[in-house]
């Protein structure tokens, strides 16, 4: 992660500019005491009246200059923030997407919501509005300082007095405020997550009737985000009493004090009200900085939380000369694999070659590693053992994007976005696919006849996930987007389970016109496997069975047991053929 000092730097400059309107925007501001002194001491008290029209012309000129360079300070900040936290929020989403699978298998989604929407914009107001206020602080109280000291030493030692303790006081709420605001960040997160969940899952709940369970659950969470948020107010009501009390006190000490002076004729009538006009100056900064400790530190709080995600990096390391492909023919070999998730064993020792052209059926039971092979083969995990080899080369080898843009998959969990049918199947090469072929690619998946009774056929916008379609309509679109992508390798990822048997034998055979296409296909059904040129049965990890369907039906072993199970009624009629 960049040091957030390293994009101010990027608009020091601006910055620069802002810092000047903002002093010059203050030095006005100090002007008002000394023409009310003067006003005072030489218009109502020496009778100069000839004075006062120029006073108030100065009044005048001091109002509209600090509307000018108040207006160019606060406009500057705003556009500054706003860039740099806009190329935060990029450079976050970046990395995240940098990141390999495993980093998303242990973090959820509501909370990476939390850290690119909640934190950035955390930070985004620390650069912003809060830090101006912090710096305009900081400058506007040295200022007035400095004017009260030129008018009266012993009179600015009681605001000299009353700063440090309201300064003692912004710390330690500062440190209670921040292991606060971790724990508020945190929260939010997890109330992210369960509102994403069941927003995305409500299908579920209901049909599972787990609304009360579900509310319950979000309730919990809500009700601990309200405590935190109460803690927080509490620590503020708490410590800012104090500060406004010290604030309130201050000119009061002045009029007090300064009265006693002008009495003693140390200072002028005029001089003393231009001092409380400045103790009005500093009164406001005090007060604020209660406020501006809570939005800083929550500020702190969440360049903490981006940390943790950018101290993360990716399991999956592409060299610095990788193998570009230039053109892929489709062999690929699985040479003595073995991959672990953790300490669970997921695929051992697994060996095949599929030659260029050729289809791989793969079947196995639930949780018996058949993904898993796609998962490696695509490199979104690293085997622990073994190699695997794409066309001769070693995939570790290979530019990522080369290898995955050359493989087209329909995964088990067919994710449709939100947008028309047609940039659904476009989604691979968008830029490449035209009407025909998202039209051919279509037909081929047996989707075309749905899609174009739609009013709006192609340009229909489904919902998000495919929200609006049945199960077989998204396979089908899923498929339809994959042959759209025409990519040298096909994995089809028990993509045709929601599908009657009629239209995935129709698939099966638009599937077997893709000559010079490998294919690999993961399935439970053996209509989807059988026409391959070699099966493999996996079982707890490990190649059980290998062979051609007749093969394996003629050992009679795990794949022959699945084919009894799902054509036993066919083979009670008599009429089913081996």
């Amino acid at each position: 992660m960049k040091k957030i000092t390293s994009y101010i730097l990027r608009y020091w400059y601006a910055y620069l500019f802002a810092i000047l309107c903002m002093v010059i925007s203050i030095s006005l501001d100090m002007l008002s005491p000394q023409i009310t002194r003067r006003i005072i001491d030489d218009v109502i008290i020496g009778g100069n009246n000839s004075l006062l029209t120029k006073l108030l012309i100065g009044i005048l000129f001091v109002g509209v200059g600090r509307c000018i360079f108040q207006y160019l300070k606060e406009y500057t900040f705003d556009i500054v923030s706003t860039k740099i936290t806009c190329e935060m929020r990029k450079n976050l989403f970046n990395h995240i997407q940098s990141l390999s699978i495993r980093f998303f298998d242990k973090n959820n989604t509501g909370e990476l919501m939390a850290r690119v929407k909640d934190d950035i914009d955390n930070i985004w107001r620390s650069l912003g509005f809060i830090g101006m206020l912090m710096i305009e602080v900081t400058i506007h109280t040295t200022i007035v300082i400095y004017c009260m000291y030129r008018i009266s030493p012993k009179l600015s030692l009681i605001p000299l007095i009353a700063m440090p303790l309201v300064a003692i006081m912004a710390i330690f709420m500062e440190r209670k405020l921040g292991k606060v605001y971790e724990e508020i960040s945190e929260e939010n997160a997890l109330l992210n997550t369960v509102a994403e969940e069941n927003l995305a899952g409500v299908r579920t709940v209901k049909a599972f009737a787990r609304e009360k369970f579900e509310i319950k659950k979000f309730l919990s969470h809500n009700k601990k985000y309200y405590d935190l948020n109460m803690q927080q107010a509490k620590i503020l009501t708490k410590n800012q009493p104090n500060i406004q009390f010290i604030t309130k006190l201050l000119p009061i000490s002045i009029i007090i004090f300064g009265g006693y002076l002008v009495m003693k004729e140390e200072i002028t009538l005029g001089s003393l009200g231009a001092f409380v006009e400045y103790s009005m100056n500093i009164v406001w900064p005090m007060e604020m900085l209660g406020w501006l400790t809570n939005d800083f530190s929550s500020a702190v709080a969440s360049s903490k939380k981006l940390h943790k995600i950018y101290n993360e990096s990716s399991e999956i390391i592409e060299k610095e000369n990788a193998i570009s492909l230039s053109e892929v023919q489709g062999e690929i070999i699985f040479d003595h694999v073995t991959f672990k998730h953790g300490d669970n064993e997921i695929l051992s020792d697994i060996n095949f070659h599929l030659n260029a052209g050729k289809t791989l059926g793969i079947m196995g039971a639930t949780g018996s590693g058949k993904t898993s092979i796609i998962s490696l083969l695509q490199r979104f995990y690293d085997a622990d053992d073994g190699n695997i080899i794409l066309d001769g080369n070693n995939i570790k080898e290979i530019n990522l994007k080369d290898l995955r843009s050359n493989i087209s998959l329909v995964m088990q969990d067919n994710f449709l976005f939100s947008d028309t049918i047609i940039e659904n199947i476009k989604l691979g090469k968008k830029e490449y696919v035209d009407h025909d072929t998202v039209i051919s690619a279509a037909g081929n998946a047996m989707a075309r006849d749905f899609i174009e009774r739609m009013e709006k056929q192609y340009d229909t916008i489904i919902g998000e996930r495919g929200v609006g379609l049945s199960g077989g309509q998204k396979q089908r679109i899923s498929i339809a987007r994959a042959l759209a992508k025409k990519t040298p390798i096909l994995i089809m990822d028990d993509s045709t389970s929601a599908l009657d048997t009629e239209t995935e034998h129709m698939i099966q055979k638009s599937l077997e016109d893709l000559s010079g296409t490998t294919k690999i296909i993961i399935a439970h059904r053996i209509s989807a496997v059988k026409q391959a040129d070699e099966i493999i049965v996996l079982d707890e990890g490990k190649i059980a069975e290998r062979g051609t369907h007749e093969s394996l039906l003629s050992k009679k072993g795990l794949y022959y047991k699945t084919y009894i199970a799902q054509y036993k009624e066919f083979m009670k009629e008599g009429s089913l053929c081996l």
